[in-house]
């Protein structure tokens, strides 16, 4: 599939979820009408705490399609200015708004119209002040160089059919020292490519999850430096048995080949340039 399928595909699905999440129905990973509880539970349930659901609009959470918690892992500070790559309804855009305060800035960048409604709507509920969203392609950041502190992003690098021109536009808009902190889709290890194609499709919609391997590679490519990916949910042959089967596939039988292989991670990286430390893998 080329960028642009990828592109036009991912708006139609995201913004079907915003509809339901409007008409006050939950999401799941694969964001069609009538995907089976077995597709989404695994992926984008219990990712928030009850104190982070409580800081939130209600349709910020039942427009949340993530499959990891940036905002828990990023450690932002007060004062930074923080972007969301695919910033969808803007739950985590907001967490971020919170824990910046009043004198940092919260920016999320989305493409598709529906979303991008949704999270004006859940901005004006919050009454939080320092928060934009953008309508933009994560491949294209509509923000000046080194203008950002930390970039996150929730399952949404995944998606994208240029993912080194993606990594290129985040390097490119943070600060000397800046952080990269992101949740994402990573495989670890080999799959066969039929069964990869229906785990992806499974996962995050669009096949087109990167190696942990192929991850690194790349941020190494863009520029970045001290890169370290954390596994925080490892997705079993149990979690993707209703998608499989439905897909026609013996999933008994691919137990060896697929089981843990695919996982949520918080990919972490750094641009070269701060000053003084920049995070606890470069204190001694």
């Amino acid at each position: 599939m080329n960028p642009e399928s990828v592109k036009d595909v991912v708006k139609e699905k995201y913004g079907q979820a915003a509809v339901r999440a409007r008409a006050g129905a939950g999401n799941s990973c694969c964001g069609g009408a009538g995907a089976s509880e077995g597709c989404g539970d695994p992926i984008t349930s219990n990712l928030y705490d009850a104190g982070q659901e409580g800081e939130v609009p209600d349709l910020a959470l039942k427009a949340s399609l993530g499959c990891g918690n940036p905002t828990a892992l990023a450690e932002l500070k007060a004062g930074e200015t923080v972007l969301d790559l695919g910033s969808g309804g803007g739950i985590d855009v907001l967490l971020s708004a919170r824990r910046v305060g009043p004198s940092g800035r919260a920016f999320g960048l989305d493409m598709t119209d529906e979303m991008l409604s949704v999270a004006e709507e859940n901005k004006r509920k919050s009454g939080l002040e320092n928060v934009t969203f953008l309508k933009g392609e994560i491949e294209n950041i509509p923000l000046p160089d080194n203008s950002i502190d930390v970039i996150i992003s929730n399952c949404v690098i995944n998606l994208s059919g240029d993912k080194d021109r993606v990594l290129r536009e985040a390097f490119r808009v943070l600060k000397p020292g800046g952080r990269f902190a992101i949740s994402d889709v990573v495989v670890r290890g080999d799959v066969p490519s039929a069964i990869r194609k229906s785990m992806e499709l499974w996962v995050g919609c669009v096949a087109g999850a990167l190696r942990d391997s192929e991850y690194v590679a790349k941020l190494q490519g863009a520029g970045f430096e001290r890169i370290g990916i954390e596994d925080t949910r490892v997705y079993s042959l149990e979690d993707a048995r209703t998608f499989l089967t439905a897909e026609g596939l013996d999933v008994d039988a691919l137990a060896r080949q697929v089981e843990g292989t695919f996982v949520s991670a918080f990919v972490r990286a750094t641009k070269p340039g701060g000053q003084g430390c920049c995070g606890p893998e470069c204190c001694s």
